[in-house]
């Protein structure tokens, strides 16, 4: 059987290493293994031999002040044996400079300053957190989902996706090099099968299954449990999440509807390191899951895999139609379906999407890039976040931008963060002509923007994450949006010429849409500030303007 993964506490001062471990083996000695260093060579020395044992660790809790070698300088060194646990210093008020150090150097995940009393409020939540992120990376021996394909097939791709941005572990299979795949085929009928195929822990088998089916059999979807809800919010984005959070714990019975995964587009950033509270930044998918675990902490109910189609406005309820047919009703509707990346318009692009070209970080495709050769176009942060995380596993990753530089779109830490990365390189004035490839990318058609010049150059992957174009294409009619297809919201209703269809003697409240009841937030509006802070807080406020029409209907 497995060993328990390990958690390594590190301080110098015996007494209090002998408290620290014996607080953190009362909290979390049930799941995790403590062992305790009295010195940072001698945890160094711990962790090499637990390397060799092939054992885990999940999380080292390290203090700065030792001598002979630093917390810090421990960490630096531990990072090259386990690159995966968790890491956490234990610091003075006078240390707070060296924490900050940390966070930048070695990807510190917490500081914390001395002392922890009472564990269960200073020192327990932060070991939590933690180490729920770890698990959430590393769960236990797998019995799960396997997926069998093709690595350049479209189909096999969608569902790796789907199943990664819904965060349902899955071991891939690879047809072409995995060693068990040719007896898993033989146990499960023969090669002569539309693949993908996915085979569950109960011996179920999906061929070619729709996202739809993965999702029912995954019991992911979830399903309206009731005719009528208070407020009905479409997207699981960040402004989706936020205002399912700020709805239900405000007592509003509310119903979040996804088409593809909770997260959005920020879901699939690799690293968000500007989020106000962590420090050392979190993921998208980190985001994603501890949103949505905390919408459904009060209540909130979710739908997932479905699209809706229509939104039919009417007094005091608002009818909510999805593309399967079945029809929902509010009394208020949050739109909040984000942005999706533009298309790549070139030859070739469209056939080889999923077989080497892909949108967005494309989280599932991480390992496959392992020592190769990677190219991404964008200049916005989510393409600095990508790019930062293939590194970390390609052999060189090179960032194709039309402008002249960086700064104009991304932000100063990322660009900073690029330039200290040797596997990085950044070519501007580049745009891609074509892509080409049999059955798969092969290769690589560039321009240079300033003279025309042309180059060719091969490539294994290549992803795409410009621009942004709104999901809104399914409001045609009803809710009154700009030419680039943004949703218009409170005063620019009016002012955007659209004040003719506002049916009311009343100013629509501040992210109410020409439609009473209907409210817009985060990237989809027309004026929002495309990061993700900003998204969240839009969210928050579209319930307090839900309260305002409330109040003013008598709901």
């Amino acid at each position: 059987m497995a060993t328990k993964p390990i958690i390594l506490t590190v301080d110098d001062d015996t007494q209090v290493l002998q408290a620290i471990a014996r607080d953190v083996r009362h909290g979390f000695g049930e799941h995790f293994r403590v062992i305790r260093a009295e010195s940072g060579q001698r945890a160094l020395d711990v962790l090499e031999r637990l390397r060799v044992a092939d054992e885990t660790v999940a999380l080292m809790l390290v203090d700065q002040r030792m001598p002979g070698m630093s917390g810090l300088e421990l960490l630096t060194a531990a990072r090259r044996l386990f690159p995966e646990a968790k890491r956490a210093l234990l610091t003075a008020y006078a240390d707070t400079d060296a924490a900050i150090t940390a966070i930048n150097e070695v990807r510190l995940d917490h500081y914390l300053v001395k002392p922890w009393d009472p564990p269960e409020q200073r020192l327990f939540p932060m070991l939590d957190e933690m180490l729920d992120d770890w698990l959430a990376d590393h769960p236990p021996e797998y019995r799960g989902i396997r997926v069998i394909g093709h690595r350049w097939s479209q189909e096999s791709h969608a569902v790796r996706e789907f199943l990664a941005r819904n965060l349902v572990p899955y071991r891939w299979i690879d047809l072409d090099s995995d060693a068990e795949a040719p007896e898993l085929l033989r146990l499960t009928g023969g090669a002569d099968r539309d693949f993908p195929l996915l085979l569950f822990p109960d011996g179920a088998v999906l061929e070619r299954p729709t996202t739809q089916e993965v999702a029912e059999k995954a019991s992911l979807r979830g399903r309206a449990e009731v005719p009528l809800y208070d407020l009905i919010v479409v997207g699981a984005g960040p402004a989706g999440l936020a205002a399912a959070v700020y709805g239900a714990s405000e007592g509003l019975r509310t119903l979040i509807i996804e088409r593809d995964a909770a997260g959005g587009q920020a879901g699939q950033s690799s690293r968000i390191e500007n989020y106000l509270g962590f420090p050392s930044g979190l993921s998208g998918a980190d985001l994603a899951r501890r949103a949505t675990a905390q919408a459904r902490r009060f209540g909130a109910e979710f739908l997932l895999t479905d699209e809706v189609v229509a939104i039919d406005g009417h007094a005091g309820v608002i009818g909510v139609s999805l593309g399967n047919g079945t029809e929902l009703r509010a009394h208020s509707v949050v739109v909040a379906t984000g942005v999706d990346y533009r298309r790549l318009d070139v030859p070739g692009a469209d056939r080889l999407t999923g077989r080497g070209v892909y949108y967005g970080a494309a989280v599932s495709e991480t390992s496959s890039v392992r020592g190769e050769v990677v190219h991404l176009v964008g200049a916005a942060n989510s393409a600095g976040q990508a790019a930062l995380h293939f590194a970390a596993a390609a052999e060189r990753v090179t960032i194709l931008v039309r402008g002249a530089d960086l700064s104009a779109s991304m932000s100063h830490y990322l660009v900073q963060r690029i330039a200290a990365t040797p596997n990085i390189e950044v070519r501007y004035s580049t745009a891609v002509e074509e892509v080409r490839g049999r059955d798969r990318l092969e290769e690589i058609v560039l321009r240079d923007t300033a003279d025309g010049h042309l180059t060719t150059e091969p490539a294994n992957a290549l992803f795409v994450l410009i621009g942004a174009v709104p999901r809104t294409d399914w409001l045609d009619g009803g809710i009154a949006r700009d030419d680039r297809g943004f949703v218009l919201s409170g005063p620019t209703v009016r002012r955007a010429g659209a004040g003719r269809s506002w049916p009311l003697e009343r100013d629509p409240y501040l992210m109410e849409t020409n439609v009473p009841g209907v409210f817009a937030a985060g990237d989809v509006r027309l004026g929002s500030g495309k990061r993700v802070a900003t998204a969240v807080g839009e969210g928050a406020t579209a319930v307090m303007s839900v309260w305002q029409y409330r109040a003013g209907t008598g709901l």
